[in-house]
């Protein structure tokens, strides 16, 4: 039995899109013990990864976490976090590993330069590179995403107005220059003819309230009301997600559900958009173009570097919203 120990510390979206190399090796090759490592913080995400056979968690202490993994005498690393913390794993563990590329000159190129070398191959395909030496191929499947039926949302948690359907609406993210602001979400709700959840964490909860109380029927706040696999679970249950370029988004790509993704200082072109494999799935995504300074991050900013934030402003909601009700009428 050969012992691998997959590497991946962050975050939510980034460690989602992992779970197609867990699902792939544990099903590819024979008598494979896959062990993953990542911070305590993000344990829900796996805990219930029935292709996990053991889930590694980190905290501060690092040193003592190689310690407890050279007991295991693993065979394999497969990193695809590739810092410097992973580094110190790989030179404490002492076996053969294989490192995910993270195309930092590319990415920096196409974010200062705005010379796109970028390969036309979203970081899924990239991730499972790492094991084309075991002759381990992606099986179409997507990303997966699993959880108790203890998370589970009941339906007396949710309003009756909304237990026929409804459109999920990620309202937060990581950072300020990937999130619409405030005034174009509430005109995204205010036009969207069908009930709305809005989804996002405690930090989201405010705007949330702003938000719902244009129509406090047809739309329920429900940032920060619940954990992140009862979010899942709200996000398992929509019809149709509408976006930012965070973790829910891949969660819902993980569940194949329709997708609407907006995107502000971040691009597609990096490689990370929703995910379904070969399945079939129904996404659309909105950029402003002929933007010269997008994409000004790879992973985003407090404020506009350029104080404009047309990435954002420019955004049209009639658009968007016209693309949701069409998606809805096809379901």
């Amino acid at each position: 039995m050969a012992k691998f120990l997959i590497i991946r510390f962050s975050s939510i979206g980034d460690i989602v899109l992992t779970t197609p190399v867990v699902r792939c090796l544990k099903t590819q090759v024979p008598d494979a013990e896959v062990h993953f490592l990542t911070k305590q913080s993000f344990k829900s995400i796996l805990a219930h990864n029935p292709y996990i056979d053991q889930l590694h968690l980190v905290n501060d202490d690092l040193g003592e976490t190689i310690r407890q993994l050279q007991a295991i005498h693993f065979d394999y690393v497969i990193d695809l976090h590739h810092n410097l913390r992973s580094l110190r794993v790989k030179r404490g563990l002492q076996v053969k590993s294989f490192s995910f590329n993270k195309l930092n000159i590319e990415k920096w190129l196409l974010t200062n330069l705005k010379i796109n070398r970028m390969p036309a191959v979203h970081i899924v395909d990239r991730y499972l590179q790492t094991l084309s030496s075991l002759g381990v191929l992606n099986d179409g499947k997507g990303l997966d995403y699993f959880i108790s039926k203890t998370d589970y949302v009941p339906t007396s948690d949710i309003p009756t107005s909304h237990s026929a359907g409804y459109v999920g609406l990620v309202i937060g993210a990581a950072l300020a220059t990937k999130k619409l602001p405030l005034d174009k979400l509430k005109e995204i709700c205010a036009a969207i003819n069908h009930p709305i959840i809005l989804l996002g964490g405690p930090e989201d909860k405010a705007e949330g309230d702003q938000i719902a109380a244009i129509d406090p029927i047809k739309i329920y706040n429900a940032c920060g009301k619940f954990k992140l696999n009862e979010s899942a679970d709200l996000v398992r249950k929509a019809k149709l997600i509408i976006t930012h370029d965070t973790g829910l988004m891949h969660v819902a790509a993980a569940y194949q559900k329709p997708i609407i993704t907006i995107w502000g200082n971040t691009v597609p072109s990096l490689g990370m958009g929703p995910y379904y494999g070969t399945q079939p799935g129904l996404q659309h995504s909105f950029e402003v173009a002929g933007l010269r300074c997008r994409p000004c991050s790879k992973i985003g900013y407090a404020t506009c570097p350029k104080g404009h934030f047309k990435c954002m402003n420019q955004q049209q909601v009639p658009a968007i919203v016209a693309t949701a009700h069409q998606m809805l009428g096809q379901l």
